[in-house]
């Protein structure tokens, strides 16, 4: 089974982005980050997801991120599908919290079940194909929407879904160019897919 061990931001200030990602969302070794003035431009075709158990923890994570210094982008609200919203960290990085439940069930904390890579590509199917190619599995399918891999007990998850319609989830344009500013490790790397992203292994040094 292939799994992610952490993925890589490319940063303009790692000390700052690391501050922020401790005292918005808690996070140690799922995230690891490394200086870069690589330019990038709009957006950067993928999203981070934290998923959560009631939406009072996705207000809980969306309040600390927004007072941590992050920019909303979609206020929490309900859904057909659940509970959610979408916020912007300091180093441009787009993050969706986002819960199935409707309905609180305890008090709010700020705890996550899992948490989403969620890469924006030109062709599912054929990016789906490539990642079968490379070694990982298919969980999950729909068609040439949306397709998610089974990465086992990793840190991080993974699913492929239209660059439009990703953006439209995380309420930015489409349109962007540059790097993706993004680096995946795991064994299955060292490569990269045909929409550019970097996937390393994972004894890859990172500033974190």
């Amino acid at each position: 089974m292939t799994s992610i061990d952490f993925v890589t931001l490319e940063v303009a200030d790692p000390a700052a982005a690391e501050r922020f990602y401790t005292t918005a969302f808690g996070l140690t070794g799922q995230i690891r980050l490394r200086a870069s003035e690589t330019p990038s431009t709009g957006f950067r075709g993928f999203t981070l997801s934290l998923v959560v158990a009631q939406p009072a923890d996705v207000d809980a994570l969306v309040g600390a991120a927004v007072e941590a210094g992050a920019t909303t982008l979609k206020p929490a609200a309900k859904s057909l599908w659940g509970y959610g919203g979408v916020v912007q960290a300091p180093d441009g990085t787009i993050w969706q919290v986002a819960s199935s439940s409707k309905k609180n069930t305890g008090p709010a904390t700020r705890d996550f079940q899992e948490i989403v890579l969620l890469l924006g590509v030109e062709d599912v199917k054929a990016s789906k194909q490539f990642y079968v190619d490379h070694g990982l599995v298919v969980g999950k399918s729909f068609g040439g929407k949306y397709c998610e891999f089974d990465t086992g007990t990793g840190p991080v998850k993974l699913a492929l879904y239209k660059r439009r319609g990703l953006a439209k989830v995380a309420g930015v344009s489409p349109e962007g160019t540059g790097s993706h500013r993004l680096a995946i490790a795991s064994s299955a790397g060292p490569f990269t897919d045909p929409d550019a992203f970097e996937w390393t292994t994972a004894d890859v040094n990172a500033e974190r």
